[in-house]
Protein backbone atom coordinates (compact mmCIF):
# COMPACT_ATOMS: atom_id res chain seq x y z
CA UNK A 1 0.00 0.00 0.00
CA UNK A 2 2.86 1.98 0.67
CA UNK A 3 4.13 1.77 -2.41
CA UNK A 4 0.60 2.71 -4.24
CA UNK A 5 0.41 5.75 -2.27
CA UNK A 6 4.35 6.28 -2.97
CA UNK A 7 3.29 5.91 -7.09
CA UNK A 8 0.53 8.93 -6.76
CA UNK A 9 2.32 11.29 -5.05
CA UNK A 10 5.23 10.92 -7.46
CA UNK A 11 2.90 10.83 -10.16
CA UNK A 12 -0.12 13.03 -9.33
CA UNK A 13 -0.65 14.76 -13.28
CA UNK A 14 -0.40 11.14 -14.49
CA UNK A 15 -3.20 9.72 -11.85
CA UNK A 16 -5.29 13.10 -12.57
CA UNK A 17 -5.59 12.67 -16.41
CA UNK A 18 -6.30 9.12 -15.71
CA UNK A 19 -8.94 9.85 -13.55
CA UNK A 20 -10.03 12.40 -15.49
CA UNK A 21 -10.39 10.56 -18.87
CA UNK A 22 -12.28 7.25 -16.85
CA UNK A 23 -14.88 10.49 -15.18
CA UNK A 24 -15.08 11.81 -19.51
CA UNK A 25 -15.83 7.97 -20.49
CA UNK A 26 -18.43 6.76 -18.01
CA UNK A 27 -20.24 10.48 -18.56
CA UNK A 28 -20.34 9.51 -22.38
CA UNK A 29 -21.62 6.09 -22.11
CA UNK A 30 -24.35 6.98 -20.08
CA UNK A 31 -25.26 9.99 -22.61
CA UNK A 32 -25.11 7.52 -25.41
CA UNK A 33 -27.67 5.32 -23.20
CA UNK A 34 -29.94 7.63 -22.78
CA UNK A 35 -30.42 9.84 -26.12
CA UNK A 36 -33.53 9.93 -27.63
CA UNK A 37 -32.76 8.41 -30.91
CA UNK A 38 -30.80 5.10 -31.56
CA UNK A 39 -27.83 4.42 -34.03
CA UNK A 40 -29.00 2.09 -36.61
CA UNK A 41 -26.09 0.22 -39.18
CA UNK A 42 -26.53 -0.22 -42.98
CA UNK A 43 -27.41 -3.56 -42.75
CA UNK A 44 -30.46 -2.75 -40.02
CA UNK A 45 -30.81 0.72 -42.47
CA UNK A 46 -31.83 -1.50 -44.98
CA UNK A 47 -34.17 -3.74 -43.14
CA UNK A 48 -35.83 -0.49 -41.89
CA UNK A 49 -36.11 0.30 -45.69
CA UNK A 50 -37.55 -2.88 -47.24
CA UNK A 51 -40.07 -3.60 -44.04
CA UNK A 52 -40.93 -0.64 -42.62
CA UNK A 53 -41.13 2.00 -46.01
CA UNK A 54 -38.58 4.25 -43.14
CA UNK A 55 -38.02 7.72 -44.72
CA UNK A 56 -34.23 8.55 -45.27
CA UNK A 57 -33.11 12.30 -45.10
CA UNK A 58 -30.22 12.87 -46.29
CA UNK A 59 -28.58 15.71 -44.05
CA UNK A 60 -25.34 16.44 -46.73
CA UNK A 61 -24.66 19.43 -48.79
CA UNK A 62 -26.13 19.94 -52.12
CA UNK A 63 -22.89 18.54 -53.84
CA UNK A 64 -22.23 15.69 -51.78
CA UNK A 65 -25.99 14.50 -52.20
CA UNK A 66 -25.60 14.77 -56.49
CA UNK A 67 -22.20 12.72 -55.95
CA UNK A 68 -24.18 9.71 -54.07
CA UNK A 69 -26.90 9.19 -51.56
CA UNK A 70 -28.87 6.51 -50.46
CA UNK A 71 -31.64 5.53 -52.82
CA UNK A 72 -34.80 7.04 -51.71
CA UNK A 73 -33.43 9.43 -49.79
CA UNK A 74 -34.83 12.92 -49.59
CA UNK A 75 -32.23 16.06 -49.60
CA UNK A 76 -33.08 18.49 -46.58
CA UNK A 77 -30.57 20.89 -45.38
CA UNK A 78 -30.04 20.89 -41.46
CA UNK A 79 -30.95 24.35 -41.41
CA UNK A 80 -33.93 23.65 -43.26
CA UNK A 81 -35.15 20.70 -41.24
CA UNK A 82 -37.86 21.26 -38.40
CA UNK A 83 -40.32 18.94 -37.29
CA UNK A 84 -43.24 21.11 -39.27
CA UNK A 85 -41.19 20.74 -42.44
CA UNK A 86 -43.34 19.60 -45.58
CA UNK A 87 -41.33 16.11 -45.82
CA UNK A 88 -41.95 15.25 -42.35
CA UNK A 89 -45.62 17.15 -42.11
CA UNK A 90 -46.89 14.04 -44.03
CA UNK A 91 -45.49 11.70 -41.79
CA UNK A 92 -47.44 9.95 -38.24
CA UNK A 93 -44.82 10.23 -35.44
CA UNK A 94 -44.08 6.93 -35.27
CA UNK A 95 -43.16 6.54 -38.82
CA UNK A 96 -39.24 5.54 -38.74
CA UNK A 97 -37.18 8.18 -39.96
CA UNK A 98 -33.80 7.98 -40.59
CA UNK A 99 -31.00 10.46 -41.15
CA UNK A 100 -27.89 10.43 -42.88
CA UNK A 101 -24.59 12.44 -42.68
CA UNK A 102 -21.14 12.30 -43.61
CA UNK A 103 -19.88 10.97 -40.01
CA UNK A 104 -23.42 10.90 -37.78
CA UNK A 105 -22.16 14.33 -35.84
CA UNK A 106 -24.80 16.24 -37.87
CA UNK A 107 -27.46 14.09 -37.48
CA UNK A 108 -27.36 13.74 -33.94
CA UNK A 109 -28.18 17.18 -32.76
CA UNK A 110 -31.22 17.12 -35.79
CA UNK A 111 -32.13 13.70 -34.20
CA UNK A 112 -32.19 15.22 -31.30
CA UNK A 113 -34.81 17.62 -32.36
CA UNK A 114 -36.84 15.92 -33.61
CA UNK A 115 -37.22 13.19 -30.85
CA UNK A 116 -38.10 16.16 -28.48
CA UNK A 117 -40.78 17.51 -31.17
CA UNK A 118 -42.51 14.02 -30.57
CA UNK A 119 -41.29 11.48 -33.26
CA UNK A 120 -40.92 8.53 -31.89
CA UNK A 121 -39.15 6.34 -33.77
CA UNK A 122 -36.12 8.61 -34.96
CA UNK A 123 -32.54 6.85 -35.52
CA UNK A 124 -29.05 7.85 -37.16
CA UNK A 125 -26.78 5.73 -39.38
CA UNK A 126 -24.04 5.12 -37.37
CA UNK A 127 -20.87 6.21 -38.97
CA UNK A 128 -22.83 8.23 -41.66
CA UNK A 129 -22.63 7.90 -45.38
CA UNK A 130 -19.38 6.26 -45.16
CA UNK A 131 -20.62 3.27 -43.45
CA UNK A 132 -23.25 2.81 -45.95
CA UNK A 133 -20.11 2.54 -48.69
CA UNK A 134 -17.89 0.67 -46.67
CA UNK A 135 -20.47 -1.99 -46.48
CA UNK A 136 -20.41 -1.70 -50.42
CA UNK A 137 -23.81 -0.77 -50.67
CA UNK A 138 -25.67 0.96 -53.67
CA UNK A 139 -25.58 5.31 -53.93
CA UNK A 140 -28.13 6.70 -56.32
CA UNK A 141 -25.91 9.61 -58.32
CA UNK A 142 -27.73 13.16 -59.11
CA UNK A 143 -30.41 15.54 -57.88
CA UNK A 144 -33.72 14.20 -55.93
Amino acid sequence: MDRLQEFFAANTFLVLVFAGLTVALVVNEIRLRFRPFKAVSPAQLTRLINDEDALVIDLRGNAEYERGHIIGARHVLPSELSPEHRVLAKLGKDKPVVLVCAGGLVSSGVATKLAKAGFTRVAVLDGGIGAWQGASLPLAKGKA
